[in-house]
């Protein structure tokens, strides 16, 4: 105990004393016995992914969809990601994940491109896995295992993410897409910075947030929104995605406004591959 306070002290920039914190003691070792048991979930092939569909109303057809994942725990069942991805968010364990459900969407998009079904698979990816040392030689790595099928593969970085450091998001976007990937961004127009960065970082997708869809019957504000993200993407040769449909009205009005791709409720709940 002696050994924790002295290392927080130097943490802490030195010269300084700290006190023994026994709670404190009881979150950390928590915490790291959370990560422990991911790890080891990760390595007992514990973790699955749901697939959520995408569907394009204007050919009536499914188009691709998201892939989710859950984790398939051996005591507490099936759990949704805010059980434990914000347990990893500054671990390697976002990168080894995140390198996991890659792994598995491609091996998805050849069986499904075997099947004969042209489909396009959409994974999240976190800003500390985009940005990490690596990322882009390990992408084009798992590419050369998964020949033929790095057209359909999107990922997805959510804006609060790419904001962060938006010259090296641009940067490594850049780089995946020389190797054929394409990019959304996700929870768009939920960000707090100018949208002059749009004209710097190389998209393909715009998507909706789901907050601006819930009351989009209700709050002109909201409304207002969506309409200036649809009007937005079409000026910039981009493709929109209105996320979070759960009614048809809502349905109605998106695509009145000129939104043709969609992902909700209203088409299906994020479901096991069967």
């Amino acid at each position: 105990q002696a050994d924790q306070a002295m290392y927080q002290a130097k943490l802490a920039g030195k010269n300084r004393y700290h006190l023994f914190d026994a709670e404190q003691d009881r979150n950390v070792r928590g915490h790291h016995e959370s990560l422990e048991h991911i790890r080891r979930g990760l390595e007992a092939r514990e973790f699955v992914l749901h697939y959520q569909p995408k569907v394009n109303m204007r050919t009536g057809s499914v188009i691709g969809a998201e892939a989710l994942i859950r984790w398939q725990h051996p005591e507490r069942g099936l759990l949704a990601p805010i059980e434990f991805l914000p347990l990893i968010e500054g671990d390697d364990l976002v990168r080894r994940l995140g390198n996991w459900v890659i792994e598995r969407a491609l091996s998805q998009l050849e069986t499904w491109q075997a099947d004969g079904l042209n489909l396009q698979l959409s994974v999240n990816i976190a800003g500390q896995h985009l940005q990490s040392p690596g990322f882009v030689q390990a992408l084009k790595e798992a590419l050369q295992r998964h020949p033929g099928v790095a057209q359909q593969l999107e990922l997805e970085v959510l804006e609060t993410a790419a904001l962060e450091d938006v010259v090296k998001t641009s940067r490594v976007i850049d780089e995946c897409k020389t190797l054929g990937v394409h990019f959304s961004l996700d929870d768009f127009g939920t960000g707090y910075s100018s949208m002059s960065y749009l004209k710097h970082m190389p998209l393909d997708q715009l998507k909706i947030d789901k907050s601006f869809v819930d009351e989009i019957l209700t709050d002109s504000t909201d409304s207002a929104i969506a309409r200036t993200v649809v009007t937005l993407a079409e000026n910039l040769g981009l493709e929109v995605v209105a996320e979070g449909v759960e009614q048809r009205e809502q349905l109605e009005l998106l695509v009145s406004i000129g939104c043709r791709a969609f992902q909700g409720y209203l088409f299906g709940k994020p479901a096991p591959l069967a």
